[in-house]
This record gives structure tokens, C-alpha cells and sequence, in this order.
């Protein structure tokens, strides 16, 4: 289990912790993704006519309670660092967790593809929550289930639930999403999935682009291994109680949700209009994000939602699920580096330009990231400011690149000299960047507090 450090904020390192506990490898076995390759590997070959003794029905039930209580205390967790007491602070509170696994994981180098599919699941269960609400506040959710659930509070819209109320949409619809958003690719670990990713010997590149046919077997495999994940392996939890009134509605409320966890999962490949966007646009958008194939460019990363409007117009999902997480996270993803040229008070650019960190969601045009400064004056900082960076001053786009390239080289030098680390090595590549890769950056302690409260400067 990964364990803080010295050199990380307590969050970091409890972000890294929860990271393990869903997709981690270790001696402990203790992962949702090792209970799931356990589950896969022992528990799945028993035929259907085969006596099983008491004694392993139990042993089997308790392994299946525990499974589902270890993924609830998951989901929890999860919901704690993403939830706020109002509708702001559960964004700043999203934004920090998307910011630090970004911020965490490698942009360059050989690792990239294995560091992002360990992080993929958690990313997107982010995304699923806050899209989720978003689509609420807009009345725009269409299921069934969800407004079955929003009926027993006498009508009223999701944006006027009391704390109470809430609660109980949590516990019927949120966590839910969690758990379908977590598990949406764990069918992937059974022995069939893998034989294709990896080949026979083992030795093939999971990361691989596959062909048609191989793609198509592996949907199927991955979604029908799920699926029995879900209903055999996980089941339904233990009630503790007496009450055989509460006992009942403990079961119908624990098989409405396993239902919808996989209405969820069954409708997102062809969500279209339906409630399985919630995982299909995350999906997608994390597909690119966090890539884990073998043509990842950072660099490229804020034009993932020209990838997200080609699935809608193919009608692979819904334009307006796209629309709705566009206005959350905006063109540039969270821990993002940007590069901008500062202004004077005339207005005016000097001939230099600064490093900054995406640190926020819900920027007023998605196309002005909100940031957190990390240089002044060519200097690194350790409590920077937020801004607003507008696009006549990201070089991100070509307009202000243009601008900044009529610096002379031997400028261009004598800044790159001063905010690169690697100077020599980047001197060939990027006298011109567009952006900036701050993982070094946040490695430092100091650094990790991108989300501290500071007074804001527009």
C-alpha cells in the first residue's frame, strides 16, 4: 500500500492511497481490483448443478459481503473528498482531486500508459458525479429510476433537497454511479479479456491498438464478466438490524441500485440520449486525458472535446452530456499547465511569459482557463495567486504564440534557460511552448497547495 511522504501534502498522499485502493497492485491482495481478479480466477468455474457444502456457501457469502463492503468504503471515501456542503465547495473539492492525479501522474517518458490506466477509473468517477448534478440542475435527466427516487421527496427538483433529502439521493443515485463508474471496466481482468490484451504467452502489449474483430469480442467479454461481477461477486450487502420492515426496504433499495449499477453499465456503449452517459462521456473524455495509448501528447490534451462532438454528431452519445462537462471543466483539463504572457497596467504584453496550473472547474468561457500562478517574474513560487487566463494571452493558441515568436531567440533562450529544468534537452524541441509539463513542479511539497484559499485576481 502506498504510504505519504515526507515530500507530499497529507492530501497527496491520501490521494495516492486511494488510488492503490482501487486499481493498485501489492503483496496484500487488497484492491477492488485484486478482489475482482481473485473473484475471476476461483470463484467463477463452479457448475450450476455442482453441490457446494455449507460450509463454502458461507465462506462464499462472506467473501461476497466483504467484496461489496470493501467497495462501499471505497465509495465513500471517494464521496467525502468530492462532496462539499454546497454546490461550490464540492466543485473546488473535484477540482483538487482531478488536479492532484493529474498532477501526479507522468506526461513524459516510458510509464505514462500504465500510470494512467491505474488512475482511469477514479478520474471518471469524478467526472460521473459532478456531470451527473450538473444534468440535475438542468432538469436533464430522463431515467426512470432517478425520478423514481426524486418522487419520494414530495417533487421537488433536486437543486431544493434538504441535507436529509440529500442524503438519501446519495445513498439511492450517487453512489450508484460510483460504483458503475469504478467497475465499468473490471471485466477486462477476466482470464478471456486478457488472453486478447496480452496474448497467450502474456508477453503482448495490453496498451495495443486492436483490431476490429479483437475490440468487438473484448466489449462483449467486458461487459457480460461485469456484469457477473457485479451480481455474483458483489451481490447484495448484509441488513443489520431487527426490524423485518426496515430488513425489506433494505433489500428493495439494495436491488433497485444494483439494477440501475447495471442499467448503467449495459446502456453506456450505446448511450445515445439515455442515462448511461454518465459513463459514457467520462469515459471518453478520460480516454483522451489520461491516455493510455502510445500516440499520448500532452501537449494536445484541451482538444478533447473535438474527439467528444465527433461521438455525438455520430450519435455514439449525447451532445447535451457532452455540452454539460464542457461548461464543467472547460477546454483545459484540471492541473493542466498553461503558459500565458502577462500584461502590464496599460494593458500592455512585456517580452515574457509565465507558467500557471488549471485549478478550477466551471470557468466563465470554457476557452479561459482558471489558474493558479506557479512563476512571477520568471521565478518559481510557492503561493501564487488565481487568475483567469484569457485566450488573447495563452500560448496555447496560435495567435499569442505568433506574438510571443517575434521575441528574439536569443529571449527566447534566456526564458526557457530559467523555467526549464531540463533547458538543454528542451532547447531543440519547444523554444516555443505552448504549454508547460508541471508534475517536477508538484513533486515539491510546497507546491501541492494549489487549492488553498487565496484572494481571487481577475
Amino acid at each position: 500500500m502506498v504510504k505519504a511522504s515526507v515530500h507530499k501534502t497529507h492530501y497527496t498522499g491520501q490521494a495516492q492511497v486511494l488510488l492503490a485502493k482501487i486499481y493498485g497492485r501489492s503483496i496484500l491482495n487488497d484492491s477492488v481490483l485484486e478482489r475482482a481478479i481473485d473473484y475471476f480466477n476461483n470463484h467463477e468455474f463452479v457448475a450450476s448443478d455442482e453441490k457446494i457444502s455449507s460450509e463454502n456457501q458461507e465462506l462464499n457469502r462472506l467473501q461476497q459481503i466483504d467484496r461489496h463492503n470493501h467497495l462501499l468504503s471505497i465509495c465513500r471515501e471517494i464521496m467525502s473528498l468530492v462532496e462539499g456542503d454546497s454546490f461550490d465547495e464540492s466543485n473546488r473539492k473535484s477540482a483538487q482531486l482531478l488536479g492532484t492525479i493529474q498532477l501526479i501522474t507522468p506526461t513524459e517518458g516510458n510509464k505514462i500508459a500504465e500510470s494512467n490506466d491505474h488512475c482511469k477509473s477514479l478520474y471518471k468517477a469524478i467526472l460521473s458525479l459532478r456531470l451527473l448534478e450538473r444534468l440535475l440542475l438542468d432538469n436533464s435527466v430522463n431515467d426512470p429510476y432517478i425520478a423514481k427516487v426524486l418522487a419520494e421527496f414530495d417533487g421537488k427538483p433536486y437543486s431544493e433537497l434538504d441535507q436529509t433529502e440529500r442524503l438519501r439521493f446519495t445513498d439511492m443515485v450517487k453512489m450508484p454511479v460510483l460504483m458503475a463508474s469504478l467497475l465499468q471496466d473490471i471485466g477486462h481482468y477476466h482470464s478471456k479479456a486478457q488472453l486478447i490484451l496480452r496474448g497467450e504467452e502474456g508477453t503482448d502489449d495490453p496498451y495495443r491498438t486492436l483490431e476490429v474483430e479483437d475490440r468487438k469480442t473484448l466489449l462483449k467479454i467486458n461487459q457480460k464478466q461485469t456484469i457477473s461481477y457485479i451480481t455474483h461477486g458483489l451481490g447484495l450487502p448484509k441488513f443489520i438490524g431487527n426490524s423485518r420492515a426496515e430488513r425489506d426496504q433494505f433489500f428493495e433499495d439494495e436491488q433497485l441500485k444494483q439494477q440501475f449499477v447495471k442499467k448503467l453499465i449495459q446502456t453506456s456503449p450505446k448511450a445515445k440520449q439515455g442515462v448511461g452517459n454518465l459513463l459514457k462521456v467520462p469515459q471518453i473524455y478520460v480516454s483522451i486525458i489520461l491516455s493510455t495509448k502510445a500516440n499520448y501528447n500532452y501537449k494536445v490534451l484541451p482538444k478533447v472535446y473535438q474527439v467528444l462532438d465527433r461521438h455525438a454528431e455520430l450519435g455514439a452519445c449525447s451532445q447535451k452530456a457532452v455540452d454539460a462537462l464542457y461548461q464543467i471543466t472547460g477546454m483545459f483539463p484540471q492541473g493542466y499547465g498553461v503558459i500565458y504572457m502577462p500584461v502590464d497596467e496599460m494593458g500592455k504584453h512585456g517580452d515574457c511569459y509565465e507558467y500557471a496550473i488549471v485549478n478550477r472547474l466551471y470557468p466563465q468561457d470554457p476557452k479561459q482557463p482558471l489558474c493558479r500562478v506557479a512563476t512571477r517574474g520568471l521565478t518559481f513560487i510557492c503561493y501564487g495567486h488565481n487568475i483567469e487566463v484569457l485566450k488573447k494571452n495563452n500560448l496555447y493558441f496560435p495567435e499569442m504564440a505568433e506574438k510571443v515568436a517575434k521575441l528574439s531567440k536569443e529571449r527566447l533562450n534566456e526564458i526557457l534557460q530559467l523555467l526549464a529544468s531540463n533547458y538543454k534537452d528542451r532547447q531543440q524541441l519547444d523554444l516555443l511552448p505552448r504549454c508547460w509539463h508541471p508534475k517536477e513542479y508538484f513533486s515539491v511539497k510546497k507546491h501541492q497547495k494549489l487549492w488553498n484559499k487565496v484572494d481571487e485576481d481577475g
